[in-house]
């Protein structure tokens, strides 16, 4: 009754849906051009596959003011004339609403998705510069930047010292290419501001070797560490820790940490590991109950069940949560049928939207594509994530300063 009673909450968040019994039109179709193949498959199949789920359950309930929705799966392999190919392909089959999943392949696509007016998605990757929607007009990257993550991890360890940073020492553990870079102009920039003392230790791809690197943070001795690194690195680091005899409760991670980490790390061993997230871990969420109880239990899930028990499915919930319920918000102010424009502005009047309780909410107006980048810290205690703090978005005027000086750079 309880998974019923939460699923029955998750089809009411979706208001304006059809009954099953009517006629469905034209389907509002999504272009998922993802890496299916190489660098990013710790994530992407589990994205993609809640991606799937939703729609199917959203076409269960009778689509979108009549449009059933449709995603369309295609991988790019991390490869930037690969995911050209894919959008220019989707575009000619009548996509508008465009996600890759990649950070270099969204910088390939930014500038045709701005010159053909199609809606680029790009959640948790992309130019972070991209909230500015008085600049990037069709790109959404809703949810956190890598800036206001960064900022927010500063935010909590302030909160652990009573407000003073003057005697504290932050290391910031990052791949030393453009991701893990993303952060450091933020931090020297919190650094000054907060008076805590910066050290940087770059860790060379893929990760695997950080020995000589936690032997510098074990002389060091930093207070607190912000890692800015992916998948199995996550692993070796922690091995690294307690080969130096470093405490996992100074650890606090990037969102892109998951339970098959956790799983590797082992799940005593991880007791006090913290990461920064914008949606919720687990399977007590409403939405994937819902699911669960609609779709999986009927066996017409769009991949295996484990891939469901992982933070990153949960992920995906999120980003096409946003997605549909901005459509569903183009047919209340425009009707059908749902045109690149009217899914804009759909966008654009999304209000404190967490789905139901799945994520931070989100607020996107004209100028913030964002969605006010709120996160929280969460604590692993050997069984489950624990929040450490409420949704916060901290230093905001520090990150788009940032964001404005980036973004006014931009040449189209």
């Amino acid at each position: 009754m309880r998974q019923i009673t939460k699923a029955l909450a998750v089809f009411s968040m979706m208001g304006g849906l059809i009954t099953g019994s009517q006629a469905l039109a034209e389907p509002f179709k999504v272009g998922v051009c993802y890496d299916l193949s190489k660098a990013y498959t710790f994530a992407t199949p589990q994205v993609a596959q809640a991606a799937q789920d939703l729609a199917k359950l959203v076409n269960m309930k009778g689509g979108i003011g009549g449009e059933p929705v449709e995603v369309i799966v295609r991988d790019h392999g991390n490869e930037p004339q690969r995911g050209i190919e894919c959008y220019s392909k989707l575009s000619r089959e009548g996509v508008f609403v465009f996600d890759t999943l990649s950070t270099p392949v969204s910088l390939a696509v930014l500038p045709r998705a701005m010159a053909d007016g199609r809606v680029l998605m790009q959640s948790l990757v992309g130019r972070g510069d991209a909230v500015d929607g008085t600049v990037f007009d069709w790109v959404y990257p809703i949810g956190p930047t890598y800036w206001g993550q960064a900022a927010n991890d500063v935010a909590y360890i302030k909160q652990l010292h009573d407000g003073d940073m003057s005697d504290v020492k932050v290391g910031f553990v990052y791949f030393d290419y453009p991701f893990g870079q993303e952060p450091i102009e933020i931090l020297q920039t919190l650094s000054e501001k907060e008076g805590f003392e910066l050290d940087l230790y770059p860790v060379p791809l893929p990760g695997s070797d950080q020995a000589g690197v936690w032997s510098k943070v074990r002389r060091d001795k930093p207070d607190h560490l912000i890692v800015w690194m992916l998948g199995g690195a996550h692993v070796v680091a922690s091995k690294e820790m307690q080969r130096n005899r470093i405490s996992m409760e100074k650890y606090i991670s990037v969102n892109w940490l998951n339970e098959v980490d956790i799983a590797n790390i082992g799940k005593e061993a991880a007791i006090g590991l913290k990461r920064g997230t914008n949606v919720v871990g687990g399977p007590d969420v409403a939405l994937r109950q819902g699911i669960m109880t609609e779709i999986y239990e009927k066996g017409q899930g769009s991949g295996p069940l484990e891939k469901t028990e992982d933070v990153f499915y949960n992920t995906g919930l999120a980003m096409y949560s946003i997605v549909f319920e901005a459509a569903r918000k183009a047919v209340e102010l425009e009707g059908l049928p749902i045109t690149a424009t009217s899914y804009k502005a759909g966008l654009e009047t999304l209000k404190d939207y967490d789905a139901n309780g799945l994520m931070a909410p989100i607020t996107v107006t004209p100028d913030d594509h964002g969605g006010g980048g709120k996160t929280r810290i969460e604590m692993w205690d050997g069984e489950a994530w624990v929040p450490q703090t409420d949704w916060i978005a901290e230093y905001t005027d520090v990150v788009w300063d940032v964001v404005r000086e980036s973004s006014s750079k931009y040449e189209q």
